[in-house]
């Protein structure tokens, strides 16, 4: 799925332009939890594949691919929010990323389904969740129906300190 992938599923018109007003997220599975971050954000996705590791990276980094001529780093997000590790196997799903210009892909459990959200449908963020995970690179909660998507601001997460893959003057 491209950023142009959102067409199959009826959001957007013949002539490409939006036919609801709000946001859209790309919704994927960590856990018992479904996460969403901005489907603008979204390169492609992909099936995992073995990466080559590298020395002295954190745990999250799995290590990188040679995508297209691209090496791109691959962080799994289960480790980076302390949710354990999880033997991959054909629902493993690399979402590539294209954050600040620069390429990186995120492990996840599986991906659900493209998501719009109209802006009185995200809630703020709780202002503390526990050591677990900073609300600072939360956009907020999206609510649909009985179903709760923890929103991700990716730009933020991915340039924090702790990440260390983008500047964070960039940001």
């Amino acid at each position: 799925m491209s950023k142009s992938g959102a067409e199959g599923l009826g959001y957007l018109g013949d002539d490409g332009e939006d036919l609801a007003s709000g946001k859209e997220f790309l919704s994927f599975i960590l856990g018992a939890e479904e996460y969403g971050i901005d489907i603008l954000k979204v390169q492609e996705i992909r099936g995992y594949e073995p990466v080559t590791r590298i020395a002295n990276v954190p745990d999250f980094i799995k290590g990188v691919v040679n995508l297209r001529g691209t090496i791109v780093p691959i962080l799994d997000m289960r480790i980076k929010f302390n949710l354990g590790s999880r033997t991959y196997d054909d629902l493993t799903v690399v979402i590539i990323l294209n954050v600040n210009n620069r390429v990186m892909g995120i492990v996840v459990d599986g991906v659900s389904e493209v998501i719009m959200l109209e802006d009185d449908k995200i809630k703020p963020p709780p202002e503390k969740l526990g050591s677990a995970f900073n609300t600072d690179y939360l956009i907020g909660l999206g609510v649909l129906d009985e179903r709760m998507l923890i929103l991700i601001d990716i730009d933020k997460l991915m340039s924090s300190d702790e990440m260390g893959l983008i500047d964070s003057s960039v940001a």
